[in-house]
């Protein structure tokens, strides 16, 4: 049996103060359309405590102290990113995708129950680094974004700025599908 309802795609990542949500704080979120990643939406929440492993705040650059004075509060930083992905699918529905997607949906699905009731992505995310094992056939130890990007060839890359690397998971999984339609000709 298959839907009929229109799906889109939206590539979603978080930064954080630690591995998991609740005992650490989803910093930032960036995500875009995965067939139109000029549309996007990005904001910074301020923490919901003072938890933090500072190799994730070295990596991303982000400080705690700064963003309890400019983050968007996290009822807020919800809402607003709610009503935009409600708005980008116009009707469809949405599908979450990410690059190690059990990680950045699990904070924002966290953040969307624990702040507005709801998760309009639903209770599931599709996995970049599950497909390219299922269409590169692939190890496990062969989905690290580089070694990806050395098949693929995408444009962009990461750099641990939310919105940054929402478009390089974008640009990666629109490469990754097509290469899975090249596979189903070959085969």
């Amino acid at each position: 049996m298959t839907n009929d309802k229109r799906e889109v795609f939206i590539s979603v990542d978080v930064e954080t103060a630690g591995p998991i949500p609740g005992e650490f704080s989803m910093l930032s979120i960036g995500a875009c359309l995965v067939e139109d990643p000029a549309v996007t939406f990005e904001c910074q929440l301020k923490p919901i405590n003072d938890n933090a492993d500072q190799a994730a705040l070295e990596v991303t650059g982000l400080s705690l102290e700064r963003l309890s004075e400019t983050g968007l509060e996290p009822r807020a930083a919800m809402t607003s990113f709610g009503a935009w992905v409600r708005e980008a699918v116009d009707g469809a529905t949405p599908v979450f995708v990410g690059f190690n997607a059990p990680f950045d949906w699990s904070f924002i699905n966290y953040y969307f129950h624990r702040f507005t009731g709801h998760n309009p992505f639903g209770f599931t995310a599709l996995d970049i680094k599950a497909l390219w094992m299922g269409v590169s056939g692939g190890s496990w130890a062969d989905t690290r974004s580089s070694r990806i990007a050395e098949e693929v060839k995408p444009k962009l890359q990461g750099d641990h700025d939310a919105l940054h690397d929402a478009k390089y998971q974008a640009e990666l999984f629109r490469l990754t599908l097509a290469m899975r339609g090249r596979h189903h000709e070959v085969g």
